[in-house]
Order: structure tokens, then C-alpha cells, then sequence
């Protein structure tokens, strides 16, 4: 039986704790939480009535606030926690990290310090142990998946994705289980690149649903939204096919219209005209989006990119444009050929 601890008792976190309870292969999992008052709630109630509530815990899952405790004789580790937080609790887990440990990265964003993806930090972190090549160690799940659909045991499609393919399928065959299937793809850049760049594009269709504009908007964003992220990724070195995938248009489509995206829910407050720090303050969990306009503008303008759906979104974020003049602007830019 496989050992395998989650790092973060969000609602991802959690809903990964359910899901791979009920994967093809038995598992005995372990699910650190940074808060301890959480880790009491997950034992006593068997429900992360924070994070996710209405989910029961499987009995076989193990709620804990010790690392070491969650770390030891783990073979697979998964991070699921914000990226602002990643490098510190990777950092925490350092000690714990064994060799043979393959670690997982479960978060979609960037770190807003550096504008690394969370496999870079993963690397450079496990660098100070000097341990076995991080690319033979790390893998990058991603993909439309909505913690609470996915625990419910709803059909769910990620992608699992690793340079070294050896690591890719071992990982497909331990992780998948009849409602949650998994896609392989060596192209770790496209797929990290595409689960931060579309929290963005969903901050801008919730905006769009704010001022009460219909489908047409809608359309016509999550279009050129794409189209947006696959100039940058590509400019870094991914592949095209990887933002016309599950990691790629499958989660812009779901963020961007489903009622559960939290980086949408933002969107839509700030179209309604309240302030960022108002709706932040209401929020439990973290809308990724809010921290990763700017780094994203910044790889951007290294690489001489035009974003202007990003670049509005930041504006909107941290300069004070107001949603309808965002709008105005990108319809008032000069005239080309799509």
C-alpha cells in the first residue's frame, strides 16, 4: 500500500485527500493542515467544515499538524497550498524529505516574490538537500477540477505532468480512480504556465458577469483569453497543443463560467464596484488570480508579449481602473487581423 501525504487542508487539499481514498490502488494517506484548529475539526468531525463543507473524510485518512508525522515513510508527497505560501512549507518539509520521495505540485499560480512556477521553487528548495535530480522527483497536477465537484466522485479529467515520462505514468497508474482520470504530458512549462494564466482570465470574465454583460463578452474573452496565454507560454518555451488542453482551455472554460471559481467570484464583486481588499477580507481561500497579474506582466514584458486582458486585470487590481474603463480600453486598441 502506498503512502501519501498532502501538504494544505483547503478545500484542493482536502478534496485530493477523498478522492485518492477511493483511487484503483489502496492508499494510506496522511493530511498535514497549517492550522491545528483544522486538524482537530478533520479528526473530530471527519469533515473540513472550512474548506469543504458537506465532504465526509474517509476513516482511512489521517489529519495531522505535525510534518514529520504527515512526511514519515511517505513515498508520494503532494503540495496543495497557496504559491505565497509554497516556498516556506516546502522549506518546513525539507527535513522530512527522504531520497526516494516523489513530490507533486498541486498548486496554480506563481511565486509573486520571483514569478517562479511552483516546480521551480519545488526544485530549488530540494537542491539544498542535494538529493537525486529534480526532474526524476517532480510532477505537476493540473487541470479543470473544482475541489467539491471532484470530492463529490463527479467525472473529473487533470493532467499529470512530468519531464521524466517514466515518473508521468507511474503516477497516472497510483493516482487515477474511477471518477478521476489522468492525462500525461511531458510539457511541465505549458501546463504551470496555463494554471496561473487562467485564473487571471477568470478575474476578467467574473468582472464582465459584474456589470451584467451577457455572452457575448463572455465569448469573445475566453477567445482571446487563450489566445493571450498561448502567446506567452509559447514565447517560454511550451507547447501550443498543451494550452488547447485539459490544463489549457479546459480549466480557462471552467473558471471563467463556473460558479465556483473563486477568482471569478472576485471578478464579479469587483464588477459590481467593491473594493479588492473587501472582497479578500470575506474570503477563506485564496484566489490565485489577485497575486499573479503582475509577475505574469512582468514575464510578459521580458519577453516583449502584448497581454492586454492581464494587463487590464492588474489595473483593475492594483490601479484603480475601474472595470468598465478596463473595457473601454481593450475595444479602443488599434485594429487587426485575428
Amino acid at each position: 500500500m502506498t503512502r501519501i501525504a498532502i501538504l494544505g487542508a483547503g478545500s484542493w487539499g482536502t478534496a485530493l485527500s477523498v478522492i485518492l481514498s477511493h483511487a484503483r490502488k489502496p492508499h494510506e494517506i496522511s493530511l498535514w493542515a497549517r492550522n491545528a484548529e483544522i486538524t482537530e475539526t478533520l479528526q473530530r468531525q471527519r469533515e473540513n467544515t472550512t474548506y469543504l463543507p458537506g465532504v465526509s473524510l474517509p476513516e482511512g485518512i489521517r489529519a495531522t499538524h505535525n510534518m514529520q508525522a504527515a512526511l514519515t515513510a511517505a513515498e508520494i508527497v503532494i503540495g496543495a497550498i497557496p504559491s505565497v505560501h509554497a516556498r516556506a512549507v516546502y522549506s518546513q518539509a525539507l527535513a522530512f524529505v527522504k531520497p526516494e520521495m516523489v513530490l507533486v505540485s498541486a498548486t496554480k499560480g506563481l511565486e509573486p516574490e520571483t514569478h517562479l512556477r511552483m516546480s521551480s521553487v519545488l526544485a530549488q528548495v530540494l537542491a539544498k538537500a542535494g538529493a537525486a535530480p529534480p526532474s526524476q522527483r517532480i510532477a505537476v497536477l493540473s487541470g479543470p477540477s473544482f475541489a467539491a465537484e471532484a470530492a463529490r466522485g463527479e467525472p473529473t479529467a487533470v493532467v499529470l505532468a512530468a519531464k521524466d515520462a517514466a515518473l508521468a505514468s507511474r503516477l497516472q497508474e497510483e493516482l487515477s480512480g474511477p471518477s478521476f482520470r489522468l492525462y500525461t504530458n511531458d510539457d511541465v512549462l505549458g501546463v504551470e504556465l496555463a494554471g496561473a494564466m487562467k485564473n487571471v482570465m477568470a478575474i476578467a470574465a467574473g468582472a464582465c458577469q459584474g456589470l451584467g454583460l451577457g455572452s457575448n463578452p463572455l465569448a469573445a474573452l475566453i477567445t482571446r483569453g487563450l489566445a493571450e496565454m498561448m502567446r506567452l507560454a509559447t514565447a517560454l518555451g511550451a507547447r501550443p497543443e498543451t494550452l488547447s488542453g485539459l490544463a489549457g482551455l479546459g480549466d480557462l472554460v471552467l473558471t471563467c463560467t463556473g460558479a465556483l471559481s473563486r477568482n471569478r467570484h472576485v471578478g464579479v464583486e469587483l464588477g459590481k464596484g467593491r473594493k479588492l481588499a473587501e472582497i479578500l477580507a470575506e474570503m477563506r481561500m485564496v484566489a490565485e488570480g489577485v497575486d499573479t497579474a503582475a509577475p505574469l506582466l512582468a514575464l510578459a514584458r521580458e519577453q516583449s508579449i502584448e497581454m492586454p486582458i492581464t494587463e487590464q486585470v492588474d489595473a483593475i487590481l492594483h490601479r484603480g481602473q475601474s472595470p468598465k474603463d478596463a473595457i473601454r480600453e481593450i475595444m479602443d486598441r488599434p485594429l487587426k487581423r485575428e
